[in-house]
């Protein structure tokens, strides 16, 4: 192809793009019930939410249906479900190339929160335009939080040894016995599962991290320049992920297991089916499981040796 097409289409594929959202968003609203703030809280406490949870948010806008004032309504809402002294917490990530691979290896690679927005979509991103939102200091998985716990949440990011371990959000949210919200989307898109391999290290019976560790630059809030390490997940079990496409099966396994053993609350919120795990539960469910064999990386055949009843 030559040059100047190249560059036509590189000019003309974000229009496009803006143009088929546009399209997209204009059919949901034609076609779908509007949703009020009032009837989302209304849900969510219907749901289990409660004054005072600390909640870590996994979502997909779209699936709870057309929404008076959009994101910031459904920000607004899961918020005043748990006031007073509530805390909602959203994945702000932002990684160049797409995987935490990608970004360990991008040349000249800063990350810089007061100019690194995130890729996870619009609904993280007006949690970033909020007032009082804190946000950690992470160059692959920089995680967000307003409410009481906000700080605290948020402030070791950098400082920790691992992504998803000691002193990082995922842990602190344990700490505080919260809740894994998730809003409109399966069991797959959930970076709480992480924490296990974080925690438990050798014991886990996957080598799925990459030998070497990265330690990336980022600035704080101040400008001040930091090192934060990171280890990035090895693409060969990222292919057999819960996550996965794929692997329909094994989010069914982990939705039946999580239902079967008691954990796993759903409901529906707007259109969307969702649910929540109370985190200390979550983790401690992920780790007898894993004693037991399975992983989110358990081939259909692991499956098949622990079958459920």
């Amino acid at each position: 192809m030559s040059d100047w097409k190249s560059r036509v289409k590189s000019v003309l594929r974000p229009a496009v793009h803006a143009l088929r959202r546009l399209k997209r968003e204009h059919e949901i609203k034609r076609s779908a019930p509007a949703i009020s703030k009032q009837r989302i809280v209304a849900d969510l406490k219907a749901l289990g939410l409660r004054p005072g949870d600390v909640i870590f948010l996994h979502s997909s806008l779209k699936s709870v249906g057309y929404v008076e004032g959009g994101a910031p309504a459904v920000l607004q809402a899961l918020l005043e479900a748990v006031s007073p002294d509530g805390t909602l917490i959203v994945p702000t990530y932002y990684m160049p190339g797409g995987t935490i691979g990608a970004a360990c290896r991008a040349e000249g690679y800063v990350f810089d929160p007061r100019r690194h927005g995130t890729d996870l979509g619009k609904l993280p991103a007006a949690f970033l335009r909020f007032p009082g939102v804190e946000r950690s200091i992470h160059p692959t998985h920089s995680v967000s939080a307003a409410g009481k716990h906000a700080k605290y949440i948020t402030a070791a990011h950098h400082t920790a040894p691992s992504i998803f371990g000691q002193g990082s959000p995922w842990q602190r949210c344990v700490e505080l016995n919260g809740k894994v919200l998730g809003l409109g989307v399966s069991m797959g898109p959930v970076t709480f599962y992480h924490l296990l391999e974080d925690t438990v290290l050798d014991e886990f019976p996957l080598p799925v991290r990459m030998r070497e560790t990265y330690r990336l630059s980022c600035l704080d809030w101040d400008g001040n320049p930091c090192e934060v390490p990171v280890t990035p997940l090895d693409p060969v079990y990222a292919q057999r992920r819960i996550d996965t496409p794929a692997r329909g099966d094994l989010r069914d396994y982990f939705w039946r297991e999580f239902e079967r053993a008691g954990l796993l609350t759903a409901g529906r919120v707007g259109e969307s089916r969702s649910w929540f795990v109370p985190a200390r539960d979550f983790y401690d469910h992920l780790h007898r499981l894993m004693k037991e064999g399975i992983t989110i990386y358990s081939t259909p055949e692991e499956l098949g040796r622990r079958p459920l009843p």
